[in-house]
């Protein structure tokens, strides 16, 4: 009879302390990417159009606003890689401090920028420009927390540990809706001319935390251990895109949580407005949905650490499918309390049941010499097609239909990506971040080279 497996000890009071000051830094990191990029959607659903793309019809206006916001997704998967590889040759920790010194930066800078009617076609120039410099800072900037938190985690409860990166987004939400609700309070004229740039100059507040707290946090233990035992990955996105499966499962999990992220979130702004709802309703919305989220998206986590990953996915995927038409079908109604019901259930409880655990799953599929690159290149491809182009397909079919069902199809879809590629993917909750991709080479190991990402799917050499 096989012994019984022995619990790993809890971590030291020293190595929880850095866990939790790790775990901040990541919280804060997210929130400053998700407040930066859900202000920038915010605003150019309420002004941009008129701001920078002057003299177009309005639904052309507001879908050219948010073809920049595209520019800053498309940009995403450049920072994964740049700030992967980078990551996973020089270390964790400095790329960090440099992605959130970009992705506050280039913030600031928007609201600082002139108008068209200043300088003309430079400023939609400008604006994008900016938008791709925080697009490829933010590339880097999940995958690098996430898999900080994670790897700091050890072997215990890493689902529950990843999930404060996670919470930067409903956080980074709730902090642009409230200023954003404020500044929107101003009499038109006065928002128009000054009142935009307020949220995006108070970011610099929180780019000064985040980086305060980032300079204590120690780098990787994993990643120093195998740094100094076996060396960097000389280029680590060819080494990942080498075996491009988990790659490409890592994408498709993650696109149903994005697809209702960026649709029930900035889109639902210029969507709901526009069939009759005021703005502070729709962003009350918004603050009642972000405070669900805080709470769904840990109790998620906490869950696929006890039944695994890929069961808590798909549910928020299934749950996701079956609301989409419901949910679209209470917006529609125009009251503001059954708005509220309707991004809750959408977007705080199903979406955040499909978002909370994948900070563990994405990293947890790749090993320590190419974590970085593969989870960041997973991550923001997930973001680019499931949350980058969304809001500007939707608005072009709902201009082109005069119906919201283009919405909900889309919600759909991308739950029914997620649920499908869940199937595929491996249960990873059990694996050991020091896996056998990380292990002293094998008797074969010229067959089955030894820095390569675990393939979801298959089976590792110990039989999981």
């Amino acid at each position: 009879m096989s012994p019984s497996p022995v619990a790993p000890p809890p971590p030291s009071p020293e190595r929880l302390r850095q866990l939790r000051r790790v775990a901040l830094s990541g919280l804060l990191g997210t929130a400053v990417e998700f407040y930066d990029f859900l202000v920038y959607g915010t605003v150019a659903a309420l002004v941009f159009g008129e701001l920078f793309f002057p003299g177009a019809d309005p639904a052309v206006g507001t879908i050219a606003a948010f073809g920049t916001f595209a520019a800053g997704y498309v940009a995403r998967p450049v920072g994964g890689v740049v700030f992967g590889h980078f990551g996973d040759r020089l270390g964790r920790k400095s790329m960090l401090l440099l992605t959130m010194g970009l992705m506050g930066g280039a913030s600031f800078l928007i609201g600082l920028l002139p108008t068209y009617g200043t300088v003309g076609v430079w400023a939609p120039v400008l604006l994008i420009a900016l938008r791709v410099v925080q697009g490829v800072a933010i590339g880097g900037e999940w995958g690098g927390a996430t898999l900080m938190v994670v790897e700091h985690a050890g072997e215990r409860r890493r689902g529950l540990w990843s999930s404060f990166t996670q919470m930067g987004a409903p956080l980074g939400s709730l902090l642009s809706t409230v200023v954003v609700t404020l500044v929107v309070a101003l009499p038109r004229d006065e928002f128009v001319a000054w009142g935009w740039r307020v949220p995006f100059l108070l970011s610099v507040v929180l780019l000064g935390v985040g980086l305060f707290v980032r300079l204590k946090v120690v780098e990787s233990p994993l990643f120093t251990e195998v740094k100094k035992e076996r060396g960097e990955a000389r280029l680590p996105v060819l080494e990942v895109l080498r075996h491009p499966r988990p790659v490409l499962l890592a994408c498709c999990v993650g696109i149903g949580a994005f697809t209702a992220q960026s649709l029930l979130t900035s889109y639902l702004i210029a969507y709901a407005t526009g069939i009759g709802y005021a703005r502070p309703q729709v962003l009350t919305a918004l603050t009642v949905s972000a405070c669900v989220a805080l709470v769904v998206l840990p109790c998620a986590s906490a869950l696929s650490d006890r039944v695994g990953r890929r069961p808590v996915v798909l549910a928020g995927a299934v749950a996701s499918a079956v609301l989409a038409f419901p949910v679209l079908a209470l917006v529609d109604s125009g009251s503001p309390g059954l708005l509220i019901l309707a991004v809750v259930l959408g977007h705080g409880v199903a979406q955040s049941t499909m978002y909370g655990p994948l900070g563990a799953l994405l990293t947890e599929m790749f090993g320590t010499r190419v974590r970085y690159t593969g989870a960041s290149l997973g991550y923001q491809g997930a973001t680019l097609i499931g949350a980058g182009f969304s809001p500007m397909i939707a608005g072009g079919l709902v201009a082109g239909s005069g119906s919201g069902t283009p919405v909900a199809l889309l919600l759909c879809g991308g739950a029914v990506v997620t649920a499908l590629t869940v199937w595929r993917v491996r249960e990873t909750s059990r694996t050991s971040l020091a896996d056998p991709a990380e292990q002293p080479a094998a008797p074969h190991a010229e067959e089955t080279p030894a820095d390569l990402p675990v393939l979801p799917g298959t089976r590792t050499a110990d039989g999981r």
